[in-house]
């Protein structure tokens, strides 16, 4: 790629993530204990008036770089102590109202405006200062149009004459009245105290009125009361009289009934208690003799049940020691038979590997002599030739032969002796080669069967040569020392 390319793409990439950390860095929110005022090119209001700033209360707004800036006012609570001195009420007496404002900025949308125009960029102590002259004017003003006895007794109308006063102005500036609470009202020239003196020697002198009116109502009550007490307690004497003889005669009537009734009820319990007696006995020989039903009932079925559960645990126990034996005879023959079958399965896969490498060198052989199976079988013959030979060999090598007798009469054929004949015989009964191979299965190739055929004539030609082979086969023996045969 281009270096060029790569540089302005780093460059583009560059400004447009400057661009939107500078748009997210003018992005503010505001906290709810606080309002955004955001001032410069703001706009104007919808009736076309000119926007000095734009506030916002739980919100956010993005700020537009240079055209605008932004400022926050705090919406903590400012509490201000008034100690209002000789403020002159309506009789024209001086008076002091200590009293203490709570205020904060409002926001309500126009205060909250005023707010912004007025207040933002000063201090809390110099907030506290114009809320405070403000404050004091309109207390004075309430204190004016108000007499010392309305202020000292309704204190409620006066607070509320102060709040809606005081909130009034207050609202001009962008603030908002929270809570008054005025301490004390005095005066130099003491007439709210005498104001108070009177109204409490008022209270003291309605007080013992109420007082004497409440002995004398008293008295009378107390008097009314015993005579109601002393007419009641005759009234009552003579009905709790009357009343004790009534009741007398009704005890003596009922004491009457009282004895018949015990009386009956004593023939009723000595009857009862007697056939209850009869019943109890009864009852305790049908237990008795339940009882003892109940034990030879339980004796028998606890000697039935100790013979037969010790035949059914030793029945059980015979059980399974047999199904133990026979799974144990069944594991240990399936084990044998995993045994033989995996021994078996070695020796076939030995054998068919044995067989495949046999197949696969005969093979070999039959492709190094072109092909040809006759040749390859000469190949195999010729190489064995040696082993061939020596078994043949090995026939008489060690055959033992002390003493050989021969009648020679001289009748061989065209004249030959009977002894020779007789060895040329001897070596006849090995058998030929060419037997073997018949025996086997197999044809001896021709140029061994002729070469046998050749040895077969010169042995009958030369039958000494023959028994000197034999002879000295048999004395090249490496075995114990043989002694020559001895022919008669």
């Amino acid at each position: 790629m281009d270096p060029i390319v790569v540089v302005a793409v780093c460059v583009i990439a560059v400004l447009a993530l400057t661009t939107v950390l500078v748009i997210l860095s003018r992005y503010r929110k505001c906290p709810s204990d606080k309002i955004l005022v955001v001032y410069g090119k703001i706009g104007s209001n919808k009736d076309g008036s000119y926007r000095s700033a734009k506030c916002i209360h739980g919100g956010a707004a993005f700020i537009v770089p240079v055209f605008q800036a932004y400022e926050y006012m705090d919406l903590t609570p400012i509490s201000i102590s008034v100690d209002l001195k000789n403020a002159l009420s309506k009789q024209n007496i001086r008076i002091d109202v200590p009293s203490r404002f709570t205020v904060g900025i409002s926001v309500e949308p126009g205060v909250m405006q005023n707010a912004a125009e007025r207040l933002l960029g000063l201090k809390l102590p110099e907030i506290q200062e114009l809320a405070k002259d403000i404050i004091l004017g309109q207390l004075r003003l309430v204190i004016a149009t108000m007499e010392i006895e309305e202020i000292n007794s309704d204190r409620d109308k006066f607070l509320a004459a102060v709040s809606n006063n005081v909130e009034s102005e207050l609202k001009k500036i962008g603030l908002r009245l929270i809570n008054v609470n005025v301490t004390d009202i005095t005066d130099e020239s003491g007439y709210i105290s005498a104001l108070g003196k009177e109204a409490a020697a008022k209270a003291i002198n309605d007080a013992r009125i109420s007082v004497a009116e409440a002995d004398r109502s008293g008295a009378i009550g107390e008097a009314n009361a015993k005579r109601e007490q002393r007419v009641q307690v005759s009234m009552a004497d003579s009905e709790a009289i009357k009343g004790e003889n009534e009741a007398k005669a009704q005890v003596a009537e009922s004491n009457a009934t009282l004895t018949e009734k015990r009386a009956e009820a004593m023939r009723r319990a000595t009857a009862a208690e007697k056939i209850q007696a009869a019943r109890a006995l009864q009852e305790a020989y049908a237990a008795e003799q339940e009882a003892e039903q109940a034990r030879s009932a339980r004796e028998k079925a606890t000697l039935e049940a100790d013979v037969i559960v010790k035949t059914e645990i030793e029945k059980r126990k015979l059980e399974l020691e047999a199904e133990a034996a026979a799974e144990q005879i069944r594991r240990k023959a399936k084990g044998e038979a995993d045994a033989i079958f995996a021994k078996m399965e070695a020796e076939a896969r030995g054998m068919q590997e044995m067989l495949t490498k046999q197949a696969a060198g005969l093979a070999q052989i039959v492709s190094a002599a072109g092909g040809d199976a006759n040749d390859a079988m000469k190949l195999m013959i010729a190489d064995k030739l040696e082993e061939l030979v020596k078994t043949q060999v090995e026939a008489v090598k060690n055959l033992k032969i002390d003493k050989v007798t021969v009648w020679d009469s001289m009748g061989g054929k065209d004249g030959t002796p009977a002894t020779a004949n007789f060895l040329a015989g001897m070596l006849k009964s090995i058998p030929p080669m060419n037997e073997l191979f018949n025996m086997a299965g197999m044809t001896l190739p021709e140029f061994l069967g002729k070469a046998a055929d050749n040895a077969s004539s010169d042995t009958k030609a030369s039958p000494e040569v023959a028994v000197a082979t034999a002879a000295t086969s048999t004395a090249d023996t490496p075995s114990e020392p043989q002694a020559a045969p001895e022919i008669h």
